[in-house]
């Protein structure tokens, strides 16, 4: 391999990010920045690193296993590179600004490294978008949150979204009250995100027949929101459970009351990749791209378990679902033409390319380097 080619490649999961797409990338950031901005949330900037027992405390644990880790030079503790950016914002909302007004609403943009990628995003770094509202258990809030994304991205001209919701807490909710060994727990916990009803059916014996049954009709359940809504209430959930379901029922409907066309699906199984989770979780989907294009949901915040619920938009997948960016008509300026006149055709929208020296042929010249059209005795003419 040439000493060129060993210059060019980059580890597993990296890319480098060229014309036009990284123009529009940025561009779309701003845009989604500006859709939060315009419903009230601040935009806050947390650091790339941290050092490790900040970052990765409390429900941050369960990013541990993405996080890059370093030794830091000057004080000579372990540092984290961020994995995720939510609970960062987190941090510096029950922290840095613990007593601002509540419910508190921030917003975000940045990038993340995580140690390895997955089969839907091999990428392991990215750009994160995201906003958290804090201080608030109402289930507008978590509604709040859903549709300013669905506006955000709407925006962006990204169209026939779905929002597929769970409940990470009504299975523990519904297992309170039974003794399960761990062995038992992580057999059921693997067989309902496979959505194996044998398997569950398995378990009835330490589960009790009535569980595992109710179990069964929830994995059934899963599907469009009206409907799966409809069988769970006929479930006789425990107490703890049905406030679950209850929580859900009015998310479900505050969403409804203001979107009644958007795609609503429940999983009321799901619990893969919601550790940190404490109630109603959602993620994104276009029928135009395939993988999510975000998520989120409701979390506890900070030592003292303040209630919040944000969301995160992926923005690798979410540049698959737009439209590439109009490109602007690039307008060659022979050497020699004066600074003024170049302001003058850059107010009126045009992107200029000055011709550091004196080529003779300005048309070819604008061709050689991807200009639209050149400037010819004060007079724009096309390529």
């Amino acid at each position: 391999m040439s000493d060129f080619s060993d210059k060019a490649l980059l580890p597993a999961g990296m890319c480098d990010v060229l014309p036009p797409d990284a123009e529009c990338e940025a561009a779309a950031t701003e845009r989604l920045i500006a859709c939060f901005s315009a419903h009230g949330y601040r935009r806050v900037k947390p650091p790339l690193i941290e050092f490790e027992e900040s970052l990765l405390d409390g429900r941050g644990a369960a990013m541990s296993g993405q996080t890059f880790r370093l030794m830091d030079p000057v004080s000579q503790r372990m540092m984290g590179v961020r994995a995720d950016m939510t609970l960062q914002v987190a941090r510096i909302a029950t922290t840095r600004m613990k007593n601002s007004p509540r419910p508190l609403r921030l917003c975000y943009g940045g990038q993340v490294l995580r140690i390895r990628g997955t089969q839907m995003r091999p990428e392991r770094q990215f750009g994160q978008v995201g906003s958290e509202l804090l201080g608030s258990w109402e289930p507008q809030a978590d509604a709040e949150v859903i549709l300013m994304a669905v506006e955000a991205l709407s925006d962006l001209g990204v169209n026939d979204l779905s929002i597929d919701l769970a409940l990470p807490t009504l299975v523990p909710a519904l297992l309170d009250k039974i003794e399960l060994d761990d062995e038992s727990r992580d057999t059921l916990r693997a067989a309902l995100d496979r959505k194996d009803e044998a398997a569950v059916g398995d378990l009835s014996n330490k589960l009790g027949k009535a569980t595992a049954d109710q179990l069964t009709a929830m994995l059934k359940a899963t599907g469009p929101a009206d409907g799966t809504l409809a069988a769970l209430t006929r479930l006789t959930l425990p107490k703890a459970a049905a406030n679950e379901l209850a929580s859900l029922a009015k998310v479900i409907e505050k969403i409804r009351s203001a979107a009644p066309d958007l795609s609503l699906t429940v999983d009321p199984v799901e619990s893969r990749g919601l550790e940190y989770h404490s109630g109603v979780t959602f993620t994104i989907f276009a029928t135009c791209v395939s993988g999510e294009l975000g998520g989120g949901g409701r979390y506890l915040a900070g030592s003292d378990d303040e209630p919040a619920t944000g969301m995160t938009l992926f923005m690798d997948t979410v540049l698959h679902a737009i439209a590439p960016a109009e490109v602007k008509k690039r307008l060659y300026l022979a050497s020699g033409t004066d600074s003024a006149e170049g302001r003058n055709l850059r107010a009126e929208g045009w992107i200029t390319i000055d011709g550091l020296s004196n080529n003779g042929d300005a048309k070819k010249e604008a061709r050689r380097l991807g200009c639209s059209h050149y400037l010819s005795n004060s007079k724009v003419h096309t390529c």
